[in-house]
């Protein structure tokens, strides 16, 4: 069945006029705008979560497919009149679920222009400028966090990929050394490296090594302290076909493991550190402590959409060994054309993929290393503040809070899922619940440029509120 020609001439004649890109272009800004804003009828913050009545008005997208073209402004119009009012406001102040980042302006800029360049970043004949700005970020991200200098970079969708990926050059590497190629005799009959994680490993760790052939009956469980932290003088015996898995920045409690103290009980073996979010503390004098170490490990992943405000989807995997993590990512065919300059699907586990490194370019570009610096301890403040007002209205905390993340409980435990119902049902801000030590908690995740002293003062005091409700409720 062909197309109407006529269909393609319309597309044809919307790139060579504005109005269509500035149909969407109005729409964003007025989302951007009524985002950040209070709602004056009501003289209350705007609620961060979308209503019962905006999640049901989504039921205008529930149709069967069209069977003709539809209207592309009404398409725009649809979206922002049905879509926008359903989007969780991550973007602002008061948004404290899932350690999810905000996005800088000029990030969000830059992906518009990325977005209409439309680049295959898959290898550098596809997009030069995509591979290009891949290769600064690479240098920069090297020279932010002091990692060696061999150390390349892969840009992926999240700390989840990146994980994987230097899962699996570890894996391979090790393989390598106990005389196992994989890639050409594959997993079953493999000798067994040994993993060694802490207790609390973020789950996308234990994703990642089901995924690559390792169950958890075959992995060694360190037992971690009151923070979540790895306790190296537990660590077993290891020897160079051990793989290490460590993190900075437990996902509850934000605590960095000791990775000195690991490496020097691991001196043969390959160290990977988790660092979705915490890596950044790298950047700021005030928290590069908590880092202390993490350049004696082989490989790392972090994400550029958390801490660092880059927009979605934004990780990374670095690795020190670029032999290593191109033998177990690369890929050949007879049309691909890899060329002297740097390919990135060398360093991913795709090929076609968007050219997520423009974003991650201007963001670093516009911040530099001290605005990086900043940004970070600007959250860390923020999630102390927070703390502090909490302990005065008479909440429990339940963890050291060393970087961004505030893990509160109420005065009894047990009413801790009615209030962060109470909680999410006000919308003056949101946080999602936790189980820390066997405990209901809930965890608050300050990660957004755009937190303010006063979005804390409204949250704490949605806290209160919430807490005061919950207590009326259950006196007798």
């Amino acid at each position: 069945m062909s197309h109407s020609p006529s269909l393609f001439e319309e597309s044809r004649s919307q790139f060579q006029s504005p109005a269509l890109f500035g149909r969407a272009l109005n729409h964003a800004v007025d989302y951007m705008a009524k985002r950040h804003t209070r709602v004056p009828e009501k003289a209350a913050f705007a609620p961060v979560y979308p209503s019962a009545a905006s999640r049901t008005a989504m039921e205008q997208f529930t149709e069967p497919l069209p069977q003709n073209p539809g209207n592309p402004g009404q398409i725009l119009d649809l979206l922002h009149s049905a879509g926008s009012p359903a989007t969780v406001a991550q973007t602002g102040g008061r948004y404290f679920g899932f350690v999810n980042g905000s996005s800088f302006p000029v990030a969000l800029a830059a992906k518009w222009l990325a977005d209409v360049w439309d680049q295959n970043a898959a290898m550098y004949v596809t997009a030069p400028i995509a591979a290009h700005l891949e290769a600064v970020c690479q240098t920069w991200l090297v020279d932010l966090f002091s990692l060696p200098e061999t150390t390349v970079a892969g840009f992926v969708s999240g700390t989840s990929s990146a994980t994987f990926c230097g899962l699996a050059a570890a894996r391979n590497h090790l393989l390598q050394k106990m005389g196992w190629d994989i890639r050409e005799k594959g997993i079953f009959g493999a000798p067994r490296p040994r993993v060694v994680l802490g207790a609390q490993a973020h789950s996308t760790v234990f994703k990642a090594l089901n995924l690559l052939g390792f169950g958890r009956d075959n992995l060694e469980i360190v037992p971690c302290d009151d923070q979540g932290r790895m306790r190296p003088e537990k660590m077993p015996e290891t020897n160079d076909s051990c793989l290490v898995i460590t993190q900075a920045g437990n996902v509850n409690t934000g605590a960095f493991d000791d990775f000195a103290a690991i490496r020097d009980n691991a001196p043969k073996a390959w160290i990977h550190i988790d660092g979705a979010f915490g890596l950044w503390a790298a950047a700021s004098p005030g928290h590069k402590h908590l880092t202390r170490g993490i350049a004696l490990a082989d490989s790392w992943s972090a994400d550029a959409h958390k801490t660092l405000n880059a927009p979605y989807d934004c990780g990374i995997v670095l690795c020190r060994r670029p032999e290593a993590l191109v033998t177990a990512l690369q890929n050949t065919g007879e049309y691909i054309v890899y060329s002297e300059e740097r390919d990135p699907m060398l360093y991913t586990q795709e090929m076609s993929r968007r050219a997520r490194g423009v974003e991650l370019w201007a963001t670093l570009k516009y911040l530099g290393r001290s605005g990086v610096g900043e940004l970070v301890a600007h959250l860390c403040n923020m999630a102390k503040c927070m703390e502090k007002q909490l302990c005065q209205k008479g909440f429990t905390i339940l963890n050291e809070v060393v970087f961004n993340q505030v893990l509160v409980s109420c005065p009894d435990p047990e009413m801790n899922p009615a209030l962060l119902a109470s909680l999410q049902e006000d919308g003056t801000c949101w946080c999602g619940g936790s189980t820390w030590n066997g405990r209901p908690a809930i965890r608050i995740s300050v990660c957004s440029w755009a937190t303010t002293k006063e979005d804390i003062d409204a949250s704490a005091g949605a806290f209160a509120r919430a807490l005061a409700e919950v207590q009326k409720k259950t006196r007798p």
